[in-house]
């Protein structure tokens, strides 16, 4: 396990980052998506459960603070309720199987949704109990029974252990990737640091790239952009990561909130964006467990020790 970050007396940390270690993208050996794609796309869809009486993401910061809160809880609960509906209809037109980033409350209060995506084969990504409770100030047994339950829950509910796992608000302790690893799991989605898969310091645990900014949260609620803006910033992305991708294959993910992008003006913008990603060539539609494995087999030999000097 990682250590606590040591300090001096000003309370400067003297710790260095262990997870993981640079590595600038030109100095790889190339990656070689199926089918010669050079795009790896996936969506991140998050479906996710909010406690009442606790504050969380919000639309309007005057009334957050408030227990109940029925403007931003009401606003957070369209997801469930009719969002993920409207989703679901457009992952399916455009055949997107969707990666999921499941909180494990979600198996109990909203199973109808559990189930069609189980009915559509989706990956599963463990994404902590619920977003209001964040990653954090867990002792080492805490968060490891924490941990167990989460991960057991979700596969007693979807049917499918999973292999991923992105932290509510992508919190963690300097525990958390170890334990995830003891667990079985075998890559992470919080450091959203890379194009690329890399592999971290914790053996049999990788890093698939995330995106905070092609995000609708970042992009609707912390930007207030709109819906043709979005599409715009889709295809840009891809665009410019198709160009990087000539000699060695990079991940775009996309990520959606079903109580954000499915709003009824937003989400012609998003049928939008998804047609044109599923139509562009060299694009490989797939989900963060299929890359993960994918970079895994072929891509993720274990680099030499490193030894300090």
């Amino acid at each position: 396990m990682a250590p606590t970050a040591p300090t001096t007396h000003t309370g400067v940390s003297l710790m260095d980052n262990q997870l993981f270690d640079y590595s600038p993208i030109v100095e790889r050996p190339p990656i070689r998506w199926p089918n010669g794609a050079r795009i790896a796309f996936y969506v991140g869809l998050n479906v996710e459960h909010y406690q009442v009486d606790r504050p969380s993401t919000s639309i309007f910061a005057g009334t957050a603070g408030l227990a109940p809160d029925p403007l931003n809880y009401g606003w957070r609960d369209y997801g469930p309720r009719v969002g993920i509906w409207r989703l679901i209809d457009s992952l399916d037109r455009h055949r997107v199987r969707a990666s999921v980033m499941l909180n494990s409350d979600v198996g109990t209060r909203y199973p109808q949704i559990v189930r069609a995506g189980r009915d559509r084969d989706w990956a599963w990504i463990a994404h902590g109990r619920n977003n209001s409770v964040f990653q954090a100030d867990m002792t080492l047994d805490e968060e490891r029974a924490y941990l167990t339950d989460v991960v057991d829950t979700i596969e007693r509910d979807t049917g499918h252990r999973p292999r991923g796992w992105l932290g509510p608000a992508l919190t963690e302790t300097f525990q958390t990737p170890a334990l995830l690893a003891e667990l079985g799991l075998s890559y992470l989605l919080d450091w959203s640091n890379d194009d690329q898969p890399y592999r971290l310091n914790v053996p049999g645990l990788l890093s698939v790239p995330y995106s905070i900014e092609v995000n609708d949260i970042s992009l609707f609620v912390g930007k207030s952009l709109s819906g043709p803006d979005f599409v715009r910033i889709v295809r840009d992305q891809l665009a410019q990561l198709y160009e990087d991708a000539a000699d060695s294959g990079r991940v775009m993910s996309l990520v959606l909130h079903p109580f954000v992008i499915n709003q009824p003006f937003r989400h012609r913008y998003l049928d939008e964006a998804l047609e044109h990603i599923a139509n562009h060539p060299g694009v490989w539609l797939t989900t963060s467990d299929e890359i993960a494995e994918h970079y895994a087999r072929h891509h993720g030999e274990p680099r030499a020790e490193h030894h300090a000097e």
